[in-house]
């Protein structure tokens, strides 16, 4: 016969484990958001404008230079599909830092980017500089999901 004192500390150390997951915020919050950040430079260079916001909290708040800020995952559907619908729209992050806070549960993404799009007006393909911040809140199913994203050019 089974040990149950046994069976349910096995049981018990299952669950916590099943509960950190891979990849979850317990691990490394740090990798974990910037590995989501990778998932929606990924899914914006594949032109999926679902998938990128996907990453998207029920609250999410744009702001985007030159625009009026767009509100949650609709409004930044929206203006995602505008611009991958462009074939030539790409963007590269890098000089990459995610801080968190003490609390744990609220972290921010920094990086570089390069946005290659194509000029309305001229019709000539284009690259932009600027500066990208992404604001994540942990979830309560340990996910982080961002909740505003700044973008503004430099040159």
């Amino acid at each position: 016969m089974q040990n149950p004192r046994i069976a349910l500390t096995v049981a018990g150390a299952l669950a916590a484990v099943s509960a950190i997951g891979v990849g979850s915020a317990a691990a490394d919050p740090a990798a974990d958001v910037t590995a989501d950040a990778h998932q929606i430079v990924a899914a914006f260079n594949a032109h999926d404008a679902a998938a990128a916001v996907s990453h998207d909290a029920p609250n999410f708040v744009g702001m985007f230079h030159g625009a009026p800020n767009y509100l949650g995952p609709a409004g930044d559907l929206a203006i995602t599909k505008m611009q991958v619908a462009d074939p030539a729209a790409k963007v590269v992050a890098t000089n990459e830092t995610v801080d968190v806070g003490a609390s744990g549960d609220l972290a921010v993404y920094r990086a570089t980017y390069a946005y290659t799009f194509t000029d309305a007006g001229t019709k000539a393909v284009m690259t932009e500089q600027g500066n990208w911040l992404l604001g994540y809140r942990l979830q309560p199913d340990k996910s982080w999901k961002v909740i505003w994203s700044m973008v503004s050019n430099t040159r």
